[in-house]
């Protein structure tokens, strides 16, 4: 049996979605896990500690599979800058953690850059174990887009990454886009990158009747939803969103429609309040939209379907996405996804088959896509089909057998 230590570090795949560090990668390593599960292979994922009340091995992912909360550091949430400094307290949690179950990692299967460093530190203290990784994000495409000082990533982690790219055997990415950023934006080998994309569970998001699925959410029949699921950044171009919409107002469609936003915390106190969610929300006062923007905060990932299916349209307007798997479950779901036209999504949405995709920023061009796909319900259900059909390809069981195959072949190179 194939044994993977998979590394999380920042955050855990069992946290509720639609925070400020939880978002595609969660649902990822969750997802795959359990997959892996399935095939019989056996999967710790390890992840830092962020509630001391929390035990620290759980087993919510099923098959024997294991989330080992690793204390380091204080055990609480922390801001990723303070982060990268317990990494070398988390490589000993892991070790002690697999010395006292007897336990030899076959694969280190490590997520997002801080979990890259530790991959290399635990790899070293195996005596050579291979690394699998996967950013999910870059630093380097991130102040590409970033509008201000703070949303730049910071010289350590563009030094972490370049770091992982170096030391890991195997760099999974998900879209040819990310292949070509890692190839001219940091000089990465590429005989180390091989292109898996993410995948989506089939047998949890699938087209619910809407008129089911709106009365699961609280919706009247006849209420119309465009939908946001994410979190709450500025990278995420929720703005460009809520300025359509507000072009939409005059559009005056056949029936009244609003825009549910997941994610983040929007009834916190003023004074513990993101600071993105304090601008969006002020951009709808100014904006005098009423009731057509509601900020519904977190949720689950099970009531996801519902909203999903209960919904005419989910819009993505990121500025930059590695891949988009909001997009990709919500086709699951026999819904049109309107994104961006940046990173992943460009190569996720297929432009006028499942969905639109745009340029990032536009908000009138959005709204003008807003209003021809809400205007036109032969369009919107040829889509709709389209986009069910489509998001079967990536199902989970197809994703996996992939990945196994690069733990097998560095296996293979290894032995």
């Amino acid at each position: 049996m194939l044994r993977i230590a998979m590394l999380s570090y920042h955050t855990c795949p069992l946290a509720t979605l639609g925070g400020k560090d939880t978002g595609g990668m969660n649902v990822y390593v969750r997802d795959l896990t359990r997959e892996l599960g399935r095939m019989g292979i056996h999967v710790d994922v390890f992840t830092r500690s962020q509630d001391e009340h929390v035990p620290h091995v759980l087993h919510d992912l099923g098959y024997g599979n294991r989330v080992v909360h690793v204390p380091a550091g204080p055990e609480e949430p922390k801001a990723k800058k303070e982060m990268a400094n317990y990494i070398p307290e988390f490589v000993e949690g892991v070790k002690q953690f697999a010395a006292e179950k007897n336990i030899c990692y076959d694969i280190i299967h490590s997520h997002y850059w801080m979990s890259g460093l530790a991959a290399e530190a635990l790899s070293d203290a195996w005596g050579g174990t291979p690394i699998v990784h996967m950013f999910h994000t870059l630093g380097e495409m991130k102040n590409r887009v970033a509008r201000s000082e703070d949303e730049r990533a910071g010289a350590d982690r563009l030094a972490g990454e370049r770091q992982v790219l170096r030391r890991a055997n195997r760099i999974v990415v998900a879209t040819l886009a990310e292949m070509t950023q890692l190839r001219f934006l940091y000089r990465s080998d590429a005989r180390k990158l091989v292109t898996i994309p993410p995948g989506v569970d089939t047998s949890h998001f699938y087209p619910i009747p809407p008129d089911e699925a709106k009365q699961f959410i609280g919706l009247k029949p006849e209420n119309r939803m465009i939908l946001f699921v994410g979190r709450i950044e500025p990278l995420k171009g929720i703005d460009t969103l809520i300025q359509a919409m507000s072009c939409l107002r005059v559009a005056e469609l056949y029936r009244p429609v609003h825009l549910a936003i997941i994610g983040g915390e929007p009834d916190v106190d003023p004074v513990d309040m993101s600071a993105e969610m304090a601008r969006l929300q002020k951009l709808c006062d100014d904006l005098c939209m009423g009731g057509m923007v509601v900020f519904l905060g977190k949720r689950g990932q099970d009531t996801l379907p519902y909203y999903y299916s209960a919904a005419e349209v989910l819009v993505m307007p990121s500025l930059y996405e590695s891949f988009g798997m909001v997009a990709l479950e919500a086709m699951a779901c026999g819904i049109p996804v309107i994104a961006s036209e940046v990173g992943g999504l460009g190569y996720l949405v297929q432009n006028g088959t499942t969905g639109f995709t745009i340029p990032d920023s536009e908000p009138e061009m959005l709204c003008e896509k807003l209003t021809w796909l809400l205007g036109d319900p032969h369009l919107r259900e040829t889509m709709s089909l389209r986009a069910a059909e489509y998001a079967m390809d990536y199902a989970w069981g197809k994703i996996a057998a992939q990945v196994v195959d690069v733990y097998r072949g560095l296996l293979n190179a290894r032995n």
